[in-house]
């Protein structure tokens, strides 16, 4: 093997191991969406969990609410959400029909302190899943929706089972719940464990479902089983660097926020943005207009 060939070999290796181009790329932000990944807070269950596994086997952690320490990480990323602008982007608030994301989901994203009045509805009431907590308003929050897609890894464990919706419909009046079909939890088995493969399907569902949503600014709250494989299913395309920084395990409360793109061209909504020119009407040749057919510019 030449010198040339040699080094020509270890560029293209090179250039494997980084990703197909590592460089900086384009894309029309028409056809992007942001998305501000959530991760619960502390759950009863990871308390216990966090000491043995066997601990998310128990019954006693079905549907676990936040801990006190939870709480108090929901109350440190609202005062960060708020600090940052981030509570006035946000379109809407997509979360999981379990009770600790639903918790997180309300205490961040949600109004201040909620007072009786007929024309608003709390996002949750007083005490919610014996929290001692007060009742959080709806006012001038983001509009909420509860989506099983984005639960956590279904079967065996307790603790990723969920209440009926008509239980968390009386905790959450503001919440929308229309897009679960049933009461009762049909997805969650006692004796059958979804598989890895499987919850990321469930994954690249959910965030292909995305893209039939208008709103282009999107916090999810869900959980680390569901972010961690759903998220393996991307960055194949990015430095190995940024794969690891997208992958990588969520802390309990921890937010990330992350661009989606639509490379097949499934999107269709037009830009806000973009201006045509060319107003008032007039000479204007186009870029790829010949250089030497082009009218001097003054």
């Amino acid at each position: 093997m030449s010198l040339f060939k040699f080094f020509t070999f270890l560029l293209v290796l090179l250039l494997q191991i980084m990703g197909s181009d590592p460089g900086p790329s384009l894309f029309p932000l028409h056809r992007c969406k942001t998305l501000h990944l959530v991760r619960h807070a502390q759950g009863t269950h990871n308390v216990e969990g966090d000491k043995s596994y066997k601990a998310y086997y128990s019954p006693e952690y079905f549907d676990a609410p936040l801990t006190p320490l939870g709480w108090q990480q929901v109350g440190h990323l609202r005062n960060h959400v708020h600090a940052c602008g981030l509570s006035k982007r946000v379109d809407l608030v997509i979360v999981s029909p379990l009770l600790r994301t639903l918790q997180t989901a309300v205490g961040v994203f949600g109004g201040g302190d909620y007072t009786d009045r007929m024309d608003v509805l709390p996002l949750m009431v007083a005490n919610a899943g014996n929290s001692g907590r007060a009742a959080i308003s709806s006012l001038n929050s983001p509009p909420f929706l509860a989506v099983e897609h984005c639960r956590e890894h279904l079967g065996i464990c307790p603790c990723h089972g969920r209440q009926n919706v008509s239980n968390y419909q009386l905790l959450f009046p503001a919440i929308d719940f229309s897009p679960i079909e049933t009461d009762e939890d049909t997805l969650w088995k006692a004796k059958v464990r979804e598989t890895s493969d499987e919850l990321a399907a469930r994954g690249l569902k959910f965030m292909n479902w995305l893209w039939t949503r208008k709103e282009k600014e999107i916090a999810i709250v869900t959980h680390s089983g569901f972010l961690f494989h759903t998220l393996n299913t991307f960055g194949s395309d990015c430095h190995p660097l940024v794969k690891k920084e997208i992958c990588k395990r969520f802390a309990n409360c921890e937010l990330r926020s992350m661009i989606i793109v639509d490379r097949s061209m499934a999107g269709s909504d037009p830009s806000t943005t973009n201006y045509p020119g060319k107003i008032p009407s007039g000479l204007d040749q186009p870029s790829n207009f010949p250089e030497e057919d082009r009218p001097k510019q003054y």
